[in-house]
C-alpha cells in the first residue's frame, strides 16, 4: 500500500484524561494534533533527563572546556540536523505526495516537532562516561546476573532465561524509554515516543542476523507491554520502526561525525593539518576498497544549496571541501580553527542532508510500514564514505588517544565499583528488602535510604501493579532493573561523587 503518515501521526497517550484522539487525523483535528506535539515538547524540554545531558560524556568525561561537547550540546545539533531534514523532505515533495503522505497543510509541523523531540532525547538513556559507562554495566551483570538468580532459587524459572538475558543486555536506547514511560512518566503520545525506537528488538531476545533494526537492543521486557500497544496504536508491525527514527539516526550520525573531530581539535589532541591529512588518507582508502579508484572525479557530490545569486552550488570533491576549509584556516587571523569547522560543516551538512531526504522519499513506503532494513546514510554512496571517514578518525585517533582512554578507565571503575557497593541490596530475599525501612543489616539500612526516591517508587510501584503476586524471579528482576536505573541515572559528576564518598575518597 501507499504510504499514508496520518496513521503514524496520532495523538493518543497512554493516560488519557477521558479524550479520545482517534486515527486517521482529519483536517479538522490538525491544530489538536499540533497541541499534543506542543505539549510533548514542553514534557521534554523541561524533563530532569534532558537536563541532566548536559553533565554527561559525549567523548571527554569531566570536561571542563565548555566549548567541548555534552550529550546536551550534542544532542541540540542533532536536533537541527533532524529539522534541517525533514524541512528538506517537504521541500522535495510534490503537493500529490504531501496529500497522500498526509502531510497537506499545516501537517509537516507536526512530522518537524516530533523529529526535533526524537533528537533531542535520543541519549537521555545513555550512562555516565559514554560508552564505557554502559561496559561497565553490562559486564559487571554479565558477571554476576545469574549467580544472583541462582542465589535467590529461581534460576530455573520459567522466565528466567529472557530476564537474565534483558539484565545482560543494557543499552542506552532501551534505557530512554523505559526513562520516559515508566520512571518520568512523561505520558507522551505513542508517535513521540516511538521516535525513540531507533532498534525494536527486545533485549531479552536473540540478535538476528542480517537486520539493521534489530542489531542492537530497543526495549527491556519491563517495557514490552507498552511498546506492544505502541506497535498497535500507530497501526504499526512488530519490530518496526517509525518513520521519525530513521531521520533522528541520520541527524545524529551527520552531527557526531563532524562533532568528535572538532573536540579534538579544540582540546589540542589533533592540529587541523593533522586531521586535514588523516581525513584525505582515510577518505582515499575506503574509496580505493569500495570502488577501485581514488580519482576525485568519482567522488563528487551536490552541495545541496543554492549562492547568494539563485543558483545552485557547484559540484565538487571532498578533497575539495577540505581544500576550501584549509583557505579559510590559513586566511583568518582571530579564529582559524573556528572558520575551518564552519566551512567544513556547511560544506558537508548541505549535501548529507539532501541525500539522506533525497533516500527518505526513495523509500517512503518501506519506511512508512517500517522495515526498510537500513540507514538513510548507509546506502554505499560516497556520502557513506565521507561519514565514515569521520568516524575512523575518531576512533583510531580520539577514542584511543591516552587522555581519553585514562578518562574512560576512570569512568568503568567508577559504575563498577557503584554496583559492587549496591550489591548486598540484590542479595537479600524480596521479604527482607521490603523491610530496610525499618530494619535489617545496617550497612543494607544505609545504602538503601540513599537510593532516590524516584526510582525506587518505581520499583515499589510494579508489586502494587501485580498486586504482590510477582514470581521470585520477577522480584529479582525489578530490583537488578531499580539499581541499573539508580547508575545509569547519574551524570558523570554525581556518580564520581557518590563513588568517592561511599569509598571513602576525600
Amino acid at each position: 500500500m501507499p504510504a499514508d503518515f496520518t496513521k503514524r501521526l496520532t495523538a493518543k497517550r497512554p493516560y488519557s484524561k477521558g479524550t479520545s484522539f482517534e486515527r486517521p487525523v482529519t483536517p479538522p483535528k490538525v491544530d489538536l494534533l499540533l497541541n499534543q506535539y506542543e505539549s510533548d515538547r514542553g514534557r521534554i524540554m523541561q524533563s530532569a533527563a534532558v537536563r541532566r545531558l548536559q553533565q554527561k560524556t559525549q567523548v571527554f568525561p569531566l570536561e571542563k572546556n565548555a566549548a567541548v561537547r555534552s550529550r546536551l550540546t550534542h544532542s541540540l545539533e542533532v536536533q537541527q540536523n533532524g529539522r534541517f531534514i525533514v524541512r528538506k523532505i517537504i521541500d522535495k515533495l510534490d503537493g500529490t505526495q504531501r496529500a497522500r503522505l498526509g502531510l497537506s497543510g499545516n501537517m509537516d509541523r507536526a512530522l518537524e516537532t516530533l523529529v526535533e523531540m526524537a533528537c533531542l532525547m535520543h541519549d537521555i538513556g545513555n550512562p555516565p562516561f559514554g560508552h564505557f559507562g554502559e561496559a561497565a554495566i553490562n559486564d559487571w551483570f554479565n558477571a554476576n546476573t545469574y549467580l544472583l538468580f541462582q542465589r535467590h532459587g529461581c534460576a530455573e524459572d520459567a522466565l528466567a532465561n529472557y530476564l537474565i538475558t534483558d539484565l545482560k543486555n543494557f543499552e542506552g536506547n532501551a534505557q530512554a524509554v523505559r526513562l520516559t514511560h515508566k520512571l518520568l512518566k512523561l505520558n507522551l503520545t505513542y508517535a513521540q515516543s516511538a521516535g525513540l525506537l531507533k532498534y525494536t528488538r527486545g533485549a531479552y531476545q536473540a540478535k538476528p542476523k542480517g537486520n539493521n533494526l534489530q542489531k542492537k537492543p530497543g526495549f527491556y521486557w519491563s517495557e514490552k507491554e507498552f511498546v506492544d500497544e505502541l506497535w498497535q496504536a500507530l497501526a504499526m508491525q512488530p519490530h518496526s520502526r517509525h518513520p521519525i527514527a530513521y531521520i533522528m539516526e541520520a541527524a545524529d550520525d551527520i552531527s557526531y561525525c563532524l562533532a568528535d573531530i572538532e573536540d579534538a581539535v579544540e582540546k589540542g589532541i589533533l592540529t587541523i593539518p593533522q586531521l586535514m591529512a588523516l581525513l584525505k588518507q582515510e577518505f582515499s582508502a575506503l574509496r580505493i576498497a569500495a570502488t577501485g579508484t581514488d580519482d576525485a572525479d568519482a567522488d563528487i557530490i551536490d552541495q545541496g544549496y543554492k549562492d547568494k545569486a539563485g543558483k545552485p552550488k557547484p559540484l565538487v570533491s571532498f578533497q575539495q571541501l577540505l581544500d576550501n576549509a584549509k583557505k579559510k584556516y590559513q586566511r583568518e587571523t582571530v579564529d582559524n580553527i573556528g572558520q575551518f569547522f564552519i566551512e567544513l560543516r556547511v560544506g558537508l551538512i548541505h549535501p548529507l542532508v539532501e541525500h539522506a531526504a533525497k533516500q527518505f522519499i526513495e523509500h517512503l513506503d518501506a519506511i512508512d510500514t517500517g522495515d526498510y532494513n537500513a540507514a538513510l546514510l548507509e546506502d554505499g554512496s560516497v556520502y557513506q564514505h565521507i561519514i565514515k571517514t569521520m568516524k575512523q578518525v575518531a576512533f583510531k585517533h580520539v577514542f584511543n588517544h591516552p587522555e581519553v582512554e585514562q578518562l574512560e578507565l576512570q569512568g568503568y571503575q567508577v559504575i563498577s565499583g557503584l554496583l559492587n557497593t549496591y550489591a548486598p541490596l540484590l542479595h537479600m530475599s524480596a521479604t527482607d528488602f521490603a523491610k530496610l525501612n525499618d530494619k535489617g543489616p545496617i550497612l543494607n539500612q544505609r545504602l538503601y535510604k540513599r537510593l532516590p526516591a524516584k526510582e525506587l517508587a518505581a520499583y515499589q510501584q510494579v508489586n502494587k501493579d501485580k498486586q504482590g503476586k510477582l514470581s521470585v524471579a520477577e522480584e529479582l528482576y525489578y530490583r537488578c532493573r531499580l539499581l541499573q536505573d539508580v547508575v545509569s541515572g547519574m551524570t558523570d559528576h554525581a556518580a564520581l561523587q557518590e563513588y568517592q564518598i561511599l569509598q571513602v575518597q576525600i
